[in-house]
């Protein structure tokens, strides 16, 4: 039986090279015949992606007892699969003005009309459900107002990077985070100050330490969570939106819900607190991904424990 992985320890598949090479006959053939060289590189990683392919498997079933789809067994991982790989092109067409703001839907805009009038920034806690990247793209089209996205680990930022080497124009707003520290904290509150936003996902645990996460019902079943990202908000005192970007048949859905002006995390119970605002993101998560299964892209054992995982030896990761 093999040991469970936490998500950081699992090591990118693929190569910077072979991404090149698939942007190249992009640039050349377009999506339509990139689409037909990646189905057979899709399909090998999902054939020797075991974890990966079972972790899809696990989720696509517990998603369905909640929305009634049949998205299961083989073709709906390899579907699965393919969304994902698909997603990342998405991302670069977002940067390059291929996706506009014309083929984005909003629901409630006019919270972040607000914002942008307030003066002052947010927290949005976004996560891995949907594609981030294209409303932060998006966002910078039509309103050029700053979003910081905070991230764990360099993976991210060398995607970043491959993305400023196709549009040296493109504003990559990154930080790679692994410890709240005051210095960083300082930096944040400046940011928040001068009308800039953060974006941080609520549903990878800690690369650093295990342990400081809630667990809270997931789709029937406890999953860890980080308590990070909330316990941040909470010393950021600005308010705090969730945030979902979720691929339509005719575009990009765009969704803001209000979660806390500010988020307050008192004293006294403040653990109990803390796990009933992380209870309240876990639900809202839930919601939106048994209506978008497909766009779940944690292709790990989600509800591991986390304490059992992070010392782990690296293994795959899709």
């Amino acid at each position: 039986m093999s040991t469970p992985q936490h998500w950081s320890k699992i090591q990118e598949r693929g190569t910077l090279l072979g991404m090149q090479i698939l942007l190249t006959v992009y640039r050349i053939a377009g999506r339509r015949v990139l689409m037909c060289v990646m189905a057979p590189v899709v399909l090998y990683f999902y054939l020797s992606g075991k974890q990966a392919r079972k972790a899809s498997e696990t989720f696509r079933l517990r998603a369905a007892k909640l929305n009634g789809q049949v998205n299961t067994g083989f073709w709906g991982g390899y579907k699965h699969f393919l969304t994902f790989s698909n997603a990342a092109f998405d991302k670069i067409d977002a940067w390059l003005g291929r996706i506009s703001v014309a083929d984005l839907t909003y629901t409630n805009e006019a919270l972040f009309q607000h914002i942008r009038t307030s003066g002052k920034g947010a927290i949005f806690i976004g996560s891995h459900l949907g594609n981030l990247e294209v409303c932060r793209a998006l966002n910078a089209h039509k309103y050029a107002s700053p979003i910081n996205v905070l991230v764990f680990t360099q993976n991210a930022i060398k995607f970043n990077s491959l993305l400023q080497k196709i549009h040296p124009d493109v504003r990559i707003n990154m930080m790679e985070v692994s410890n709240i520290t005051p210095a960083l904290m300082i930096q944040l509150r400046d940011k928040i100050d001068q009308g800039e936003s953060l974006v941080i996902v609520g549903d990878r645990t800690s690369v650093s330490v295990s342990g400081r996460v809630s667990y809270v019902d997931f789709m029937g079943f406890p999953a860890p969570f980080s308590q990070g990202p909330f316990i941040l908000a909470s010393l950021l005192e600005c308010p705090v939106y969730l945030l979902f970007c979720l691929r339509e048949k005719t575009g990009y859905h765009m969704i803001f819900e209000h979660f806390s002006t500010p988020l307050t995390l008192p004293r006294k119970d403040r653990q109990s607190h803390l796990d009933e605002v992380i209870a309240r993101f876990a639900q809202r998560l839930a919601f939106y991904a048994a209506q978008y299964p497909m766009q779940w892209f944690n292709f790990y054992d989600f509800w591991q424990q986390d304490e059992d995982v992070l010392r782990s030896p690296s293994t795959e990761k899709k």
